[in-house]
């Protein structure tokens, strides 16, 4: 369960969202446009950054650059 422990290791790099234009899935609530997030995971299609929450959440690579 090593995605427990995310939050506090360092931070990957840094992404800034360019839309929430989601398809299937509400992001709106949890990122915003123009604001920087720090990555703490990144698989191949997913970035797994600290959002609008606080917490950890696993968002599709399209809405960052």
């Amino acid at each position: 369960m090593i995605h427990t422990n995310w939050a506090v290791k360092p931070t990957i790099k840094t992404v800034t969202c360019i839309h929430t234009d989601a398809k299937k899935f509400l992001v709106s609530n949890v990122l915003t446009v123009g604001n920087t997030y720090e990555v703490k995971n990144e698989t191949e299609e997913f970035l797994f950054v600290i959002d609008n929450t606080g917490k950890v959440g696993g968002y599709y690579k399209e809405y960052f650059q």
